[in-house]
Protein backbone atom coordinates (compact mmCIF):
# COMPACT_ATOMS: atom_id res chain seq x y z
CA UNK A 1 0.00 0.00 0.00
CA UNK A 2 1.13 3.56 -0.60
CA UNK A 3 0.31 6.10 2.22
CA UNK A 4 0.56 9.83 1.76
CA UNK A 5 1.49 12.15 4.59
CA UNK A 6 2.58 8.85 6.88
CA UNK A 7 5.59 10.30 8.59
CA UNK A 8 3.54 11.85 11.10
CA UNK A 9 0.23 12.06 12.95
CA UNK A 10 -2.50 9.91 11.42
CA UNK A 11 -0.33 8.93 8.56
CA UNK A 12 2.26 7.33 10.76
CA UNK A 13 -0.09 6.00 13.00
CA UNK A 14 -2.05 4.18 10.31
CA UNK A 15 1.13 3.21 8.81
CA UNK A 16 2.15 1.49 12.22
CA UNK A 17 -1.56 -0.66 12.12
CA UNK A 18 -0.91 -1.52 8.41
CA UNK A 19 1.91 -2.86 9.09
CA UNK A 20 0.82 -5.01 12.33
CA UNK A 21 -1.74 -6.11 10.23
CA UNK A 22 0.94 -7.58 8.08
CA UNK A 23 0.95 -5.04 4.95
CA UNK A 24 4.10 -3.92 2.95
CA UNK A 25 3.59 -0.10 3.26
CA UNK A 26 5.16 3.11 1.43
CA UNK A 27 5.27 5.76 3.10
CA UNK A 28 5.64 9.52 1.51
CA UNK A 29 6.22 13.03 2.57
CA UNK A 30 8.02 16.19 2.02
CA UNK A 31 10.56 15.47 4.95
CA UNK A 32 13.65 13.53 4.48
CA UNK A 33 14.32 14.02 8.51
CA UNK A 34 10.76 12.86 9.26
CA UNK A 35 10.72 9.75 7.02
CA UNK A 36 14.49 8.74 8.06
CA UNK A 37 12.92 8.82 11.82
CA UNK A 38 9.89 6.41 10.62
CA UNK A 39 12.29 3.99 8.90
CA UNK A 40 14.77 4.15 12.33
CA UNK A 41 11.57 3.05 14.11
CA UNK A 42 9.96 0.51 12.03
CA UNK A 43 12.32 -0.47 9.40
CA UNK A 44 10.14 -2.69 7.52
CA UNK A 45 8.65 0.51 6.21
CA UNK A 46 9.30 1.82 2.38
CA UNK A 47 9.99 5.62 2.14
CA UNK A 48 9.71 8.09 -1.07
CA UNK A 49 10.28 11.79 -0.30
CA UNK A 50 8.03 13.29 -2.25
CA UNK A 51 5.86 16.81 -2.23
CA UNK A 52 2.27 15.86 -3.53
CA UNK A 53 1.35 19.62 -4.02
CA UNK A 54 3.57 19.21 -7.60
CA UNK A 55 1.90 17.32 -10.02
CA UNK A 56 5.13 16.39 -11.80
CA UNK A 57 6.06 14.27 -8.41
CA UNK A 58 2.71 12.57 -7.80
CA UNK A 59 3.45 11.24 -11.73
CA UNK A 60 6.79 10.60 -10.37
CA UNK A 61 5.21 8.75 -7.53
CA UNK A 62 2.69 6.92 -9.22
CA UNK A 63 5.35 5.52 -11.84
CA UNK A 64 8.26 4.45 -9.11
CA UNK A 65 5.31 2.94 -6.90
CA UNK A 66 3.70 0.64 -10.00
CA UNK A 67 7.47 -0.40 -10.94
CA UNK A 68 8.79 -0.68 -7.23
CA UNK A 69 6.07 -2.64 -6.12
CA UNK A 70 3.93 -4.41 -8.89
CA UNK A 71 1.56 -5.78 -6.02
CA UNK A 72 0.26 -2.16 -4.74
CA UNK A 73 -3.18 -2.28 -4.01
CA UNK A 74 -4.20 0.20 -2.05
CA UNK A 75 -3.58 3.76 -2.18
CA UNK A 76 -4.53 5.64 1.11
CA UNK A 77 -4.46 9.73 0.66
CA UNK A 78 -3.47 10.71 4.04
CA UNK A 79 -1.56 14.14 3.26
CA UNK A 80 -2.83 17.23 4.42
CA UNK A 81 -2.26 20.75 5.39
CA UNK A 82 -4.32 23.17 7.97
CA UNK A 83 -3.81 26.79 7.82
CA UNK A 84 -5.46 29.00 10.14
CA UNK A 85 -6.39 31.94 8.38
CA UNK A 86 -9.13 35.54 8.68
CA UNK A 87 -10.31 36.35 5.02
CA UNK A 88 -10.41 39.55 5.96
CA UNK A 89 -6.99 39.55 5.25
CA UNK A 90 -4.66 40.19 2.79
CA UNK A 91 -3.60 36.74 2.13
CA UNK A 92 -0.89 35.32 0.06
CA UNK A 93 -2.97 32.97 -2.67
CA UNK A 94 -0.03 30.86 -3.41
CA UNK A 95 -0.39 29.33 0.07
CA UNK A 96 -4.26 29.02 -0.22
CA UNK A 97 -3.38 27.04 -3.80
CA UNK A 98 -0.55 24.92 -2.07
CA UNK A 99 -3.21 24.07 0.58
CA UNK A 100 -6.02 23.01 -2.03
CA UNK A 101 -3.02 21.52 -3.93
CA UNK A 102 -1.95 18.80 -1.15
CA UNK A 103 -5.08 18.30 0.14
CA UNK A 104 -7.90 17.90 -2.72
CA UNK A 105 -5.86 18.06 -6.00
CA UNK A 106 -3.13 15.22 -4.64
CA UNK A 107 -5.78 12.73 -3.75
CA UNK A 108 -8.09 13.18 -7.02
CA UNK A 109 -4.95 13.19 -9.30
CA UNK A 110 -3.36 10.24 -7.51
CA UNK A 111 -6.12 8.20 -7.61
CA UNK A 112 -6.41 8.71 -11.21
CA UNK A 113 -2.89 7.74 -11.62
CA UNK A 114 -3.29 5.06 -9.99
CA UNK A 115 -6.63 3.50 -11.34
CA UNK A 116 -5.32 1.25 -13.96
CA UNK A 117 -2.73 -0.62 -11.92
CA UNK A 118 -5.05 -1.11 -9.05
CA UNK A 119 -8.22 -2.70 -11.57
CA UNK A 120 -5.87 -5.10 -11.86
CA UNK A 121 -5.50 -6.37 -8.58
CA UNK A 122 -7.47 -8.90 -5.93
CA UNK A 123 -8.20 -6.69 -3.18
CA UNK A 124 -7.66 -3.23 -4.18
CA UNK A 125 -8.86 -0.23 -2.11
CA UNK A 126 -8.87 3.83 -2.41
CA UNK A 127 -8.94 5.57 1.00
CA UNK A 128 -9.54 8.92 1.35
CA UNK A 129 -8.98 11.36 4.49
CA UNK A 130 -11.57 13.81 5.17
CA UNK A 131 -12.37 15.40 8.08
CA UNK A 132 -15.18 15.98 10.58
CA UNK A 133 -14.71 19.58 9.13
CA UNK A 134 -16.18 18.57 6.01
CA UNK A 135 -19.24 18.20 7.31
CA UNK A 136 -19.36 21.03 10.22
CA UNK A 137 -16.62 23.92 8.92
CA UNK A 138 -14.39 25.52 11.15
CA UNK A 139 -14.37 29.20 9.95
CA UNK A 140 -11.19 29.87 10.65
CA UNK A 141 -9.73 27.24 8.72
CA UNK A 142 -12.13 27.99 5.68
CA UNK A 143 -9.66 26.39 3.17
CA UNK A 144 -8.86 23.24 4.87
CA UNK A 145 -12.86 22.72 5.93
CA UNK A 146 -13.75 23.37 1.86
CA UNK A 147 -10.77 21.06 0.86
CA UNK A 148 -12.61 17.74 3.41
CA UNK A 149 -15.90 18.59 2.14
CA UNK A 150 -14.57 18.62 -1.72
CA UNK A 151 -12.81 14.80 -0.56
CA UNK A 152 -16.11 13.59 1.03
CA UNK A 153 -17.62 14.67 -2.11
CA UNK A 154 -15.26 13.52 -4.35
CA UNK A 155 -15.37 9.85 -2.65
CA UNK A 156 -19.06 9.32 -3.36
CA UNK A 157 -18.72 10.06 -6.49
CA UNK A 158 -15.71 7.39 -6.86
CA UNK A 159 -17.30 4.78 -5.10
CA UNK A 160 -20.11 5.56 -7.47
CA UNK A 161 -18.29 5.21 -10.62
CA UNK A 162 -16.10 2.39 -9.53
CA UNK A 163 -19.10 0.08 -8.32
CA UNK A 164 -18.53 -2.08 -11.11
CA UNK A 165 -14.48 -2.83 -10.19
CA UNK A 166 -13.15 -4.70 -7.62
CA UNK A 167 -11.74 -1.14 -6.61
CA UNK A 168 -13.20 -0.64 -2.43
CA UNK A 169 -13.77 3.11 -2.18
CA UNK A 170 -13.02 3.99 1.75
CA UNK A 171 -13.46 7.33 3.94
CA UNK A 172 -12.38 8.03 6.75
CA UNK A 173 -13.14 11.37 8.56
CA UNK A 174 -11.42 12.06 11.62
CA UNK A 175 -12.60 14.12 14.93
CA UNK A 176 -9.74 16.60 16.05
CA UNK A 177 -6.87 14.81 17.05
CA UNK A 178 -3.73 15.55 19.09
CA UNK A 179 -1.49 15.85 16.12
CA UNK A 180 1.02 18.95 14.73
CA UNK A 181 -1.87 19.42 11.75
CA UNK A 182 -2.21 23.10 11.86
CA UNK A 183 1.24 24.10 14.36
CA UNK A 184 3.01 22.30 17.09
CA UNK A 185 0.94 22.30 19.94
CA UNK A 186 -2.49 23.87 18.77
CA UNK A 187 -4.58 20.41 18.80
CA UNK A 188 -3.07 20.07 22.59
CA UNK A 189 -6.63 19.72 23.82
CA UNK A 190 -7.88 17.19 21.34
CA UNK A 191 -8.70 13.41 21.22
CA UNK A 192 -5.40 11.05 21.99
CA UNK A 193 -4.15 9.78 18.76
CA UNK A 194 -4.07 6.18 19.38
CA UNK A 195 -7.82 6.55 20.61
CA UNK A 196 -8.95 7.92 17.24
CA UNK A 197 -6.27 4.96 15.27
CA UNK A 198 -7.80 2.33 17.25
CA UNK A 199 -11.15 3.01 16.97
CA UNK A 200 -10.61 3.88 12.77
CA UNK A 201 -8.88 0.19 13.08
CA UNK A 202 -11.55 -1.27 14.36
CA UNK A 203 -14.18 -0.01 11.79
CA UNK A 204 -12.53 -0.85 8.83
CA UNK A 205 -11.44 -4.72 10.57
CA UNK A 206 -15.03 -4.33 10.56
CA UNK A 207 -15.94 -4.02 7.51
CA UNK A 208 -16.96 -0.10 7.24
CA UNK A 209 -16.72 2.41 4.69
CA UNK A 210 -17.52 5.49 5.94
CA UNK A 211 -15.42 5.49 8.99
CA UNK A 212 -15.99 8.38 11.59
CA UNK A 213 -15.33 8.73 15.89
CA UNK A 214 -16.30 11.38 18.22
CA UNK A 215 -17.21 14.43 16.52
CA UNK A 216 -16.81 13.57 13.27
CA UNK A 217 -19.70 10.82 14.10
CA UNK A 218 -21.86 13.23 15.15
CA UNK A 219 -21.40 16.69 12.27
CA UNK A 220 -21.98 13.12 9.43
CA UNK A 221 -24.85 11.04 11.61
CA UNK A 222 -26.50 14.87 12.59
CA UNK A 223 -29.32 16.46 10.73
CA UNK A 224 -29.61 19.64 9.23
CA UNK A 225 -30.35 21.53 12.45
CA UNK A 226 -27.72 19.65 14.86
CA UNK A 227 -25.13 20.42 11.99
CA UNK A 228 -26.36 24.17 12.16
CA UNK A 229 -26.03 23.95 16.24
CA UNK A 230 -22.81 22.24 16.03
CA UNK A 231 -21.75 25.24 13.69
CA UNK A 232 -22.86 27.73 15.74
CA UNK A 233 -21.27 26.31 19.42
CA UNK A 234 -18.40 25.43 17.45
CA UNK A 235 -17.21 28.62 15.78
CA UNK A 236 -19.03 30.76 18.92
CA UNK A 237 -15.40 30.33 21.11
Amino acid sequence: MLLTGGASGIGFAFAKRFLAEGNEVIICGRREDKLREAHEAHPSLHTRVCDVADPEQRKQLAAWAIKAFPKLDILVNNAGIQQWLSLNDEIDWSSCHNEIAINLEAPIHLSMLLLPHLRKQLEPAIINISSGLAYVPLAATPVYSATKAAIGSFTLSLRRQLAATPIEVIEIAPPAVNTDLGGPGLHAWAMPLDEFADAAFAQLRAGSIEVSYGFSEEAIHGSYEDRRRIFDRMNNR
